[in-house]
């Protein structure tokens, strides 16, 4: 479908809102870094909205309503399950050690080198996913690009963009254009739920392509189901639970939160606007399938709602909107890798803004190598990044909320977390439903290791965590 000029004019519109209202030059690296530590409660949920509401997800989260219909709400679930057992066991936690790097905890409460192991396995970790969400960012912008216009070529050009939108304020610059990203997200998803099923009625609704078995939100109907296995979305629960509460992207942020009060509501509240985004979305791709011919890639459903239902104008703006929600998710975790690097490695080198500048552009050249090289079925990458940080888990809470936790006690779970992840990964495979014992078992067996080697090792109770001293940023 050409592409008008209302649609040209509606998305320049609104990325120049996105842009002014990121524009501003950081006065300071603590501005840059961690926004003054000054976010009252509406920035702060929005910026932890659109931190989570990116294209990776948002393709994958489509493409699995479009092939098992309302029943796919189980994956939006994940988020809605997962933030909250953030908000209940860390969120305070992180507002109280109020620091720049998540990494640091590992390296306060333990060793320097659990805490460099700990940042090494994060930046692995957010390698992978920044190569996933640049590679849905270019397939959603694939159908406008140039016939003559390589898809390596329209990934870095995306790419520069992103990085174009952060290098001037860094954090401050996210999150003010967060604020506008969050504001017309809210506009354009329930906007697409309504014209899909306003299409899907006049088609005969999703019973005409889907079976009654995928209309049903029964889980224990759906536990073998082979359109979504609950078994694998109940696995995705596990993991969300024990990997977010170690995302340096949502540690950064709550670090830039007024107090703890806002960092805690903050977290409640995005869980489930989360949630709402998600559904809507997953809910309209089902409702494509039913009114609209098959398509031949699932994960080119959102591109496809938006083209075929949206008139002239509103799809440039929706096409601005899924710009701004990858621009912003994308630009976070390089900040957030950034002040990681600067925090764990650099030392007052790398605490200035033209440091953090650098460290992003290269961050920005690994993304795209990623995107360009490794990156093929989005999801199934994205839950293979996670590896590194659910190994994380026991030294994490432990370190937050059990006293007897032991540097030898951290070292071992982390150990096993990344070779159990891996074993189940290389013996198991994705086609044999790896996540399942990785889940299932290897959480257990990584809290158990911890425990019982703390429980060997301790010699006395360590003290418990305060309030970290002010950084030097």
């Amino acid at each position: 479908m050409a592409v008008s000029p209302l649609d040209i004019a509606a998305f320049a519109a609104l990325l120049g809102a996105l842009a002014g209202a990121g524009w501003r030059q950081a006065s300071s690296a603590a501005s840059f870094t961690v926004a003054s530590r000054d976010l009252s409660l509406f920035p702060l949920v929005a910026t932890l909205v659109m931190t989570e509401f990116n294209t990776s997800t948002l393709l994958a989260f489509a493409a699995a309503g479009y092939g098992a219909g309302p029943m796919a709400l189980a994956l939006p679930a994940v988020f809605l399950v997962g933030l909250l057992f953030y908000t209940v066991t860390v969120a305070r936690a992180w507002k109280r050690f109020d620091r720049l790097s998540v990494a640091e905890l590992f390296t306060i409460r333990y060793s320097k080198g659990v805490g460099r192991t700990a940042s090494l396995l994060l930046l692995l970790a957010m390698t992978g996913f920044t190569a996933t969400y640049v590679k849905s960012l270019t397939l959603l912008f694939t159908p406008l690009a140039p016939a003559w216009m390589p898809v390596p070529m329209l990934s870095a050009v995306l790419s520069l963009v992103v990085l174009l939108a952060v290098l001037p304020g860094g954090l401050v610059s996210i999150v003010r254009a967060d604020v506008v990203a969050f504001l017309a997200t809210l506009v354009l998803l329930p906007l697409l739920l309504v014209l899909g099923m306003k299409q899907s009625a006049l088609a005969g609704g999703l019973s005409t392509v889907f079976p009654a078995s995928q209309l049903t939100l029964n889980p224990v109907a759906q536990w073998n189901s082979a359109a979504l296995p609950m078994r694998f979305v109940s696995t995705l629960m596990v993991i969300t639970c024990f990997t977010y509460i170690a995302a340096p992207w949502y540690g950064q942020k709550i670090f830039a939160a007024r107090n703890t009060n806002i960092a805690f509501r903050a977290v409640g509240i995005s869980a489930v606007l989360v949630f709402v985004l998600y559904g809507a979305v997953v809910l309209a791709a089902a409702h494509l399938r039913a009114s609209q011919p098959p398509l031949a890639d699932a994960q080119l459903a959102v591109p496809t709602m938006i083209l075929a239902w949206l008139p002239s104008g509103l799809r440039g703006f929706a096409y601005a909107v899924l710009f701004g929600a990858a621009l912003t998710t994308l630009a976070g975790v390089w900040s957030a890798m950034a002040t990681m690097v600067a925090a764990d490695f650099g030392g007052p080198q790398f605490a200035t803004v033209s440091s953090q500048r650098m460290l992003l552009v290269l961050f920005a050249i690994s993304s795209w190598l990623g995107a360009t090289f490794l990156v093929d079925r989005i999801l199934d990458r994205l839950i293979l990044a996670n590896i590194p940080v659910a190994a994380l888990s026991f030294a994490l809470l432990a370190g937050f909320h059990w006293p007897r936790a032991t540097t030898a006690g951290a070292w071992a779970s982390m150990l096993v977390g990344v070779a159990w992840g891996v074993g189940c990964y290389v013996v198991v495979g994705e086609a044999g439903g790896y996540t399942w014992p990785w889940a299932m078992y290897g959480i257990p067996l990584i809290f158990a290791v911890g425990i019982i080697t703390s429980l060997f090792t301790s010699t006395r109770a360590a003290p418990a965590m305060t309030p970290a001293i002010s950084s030097t940023l």
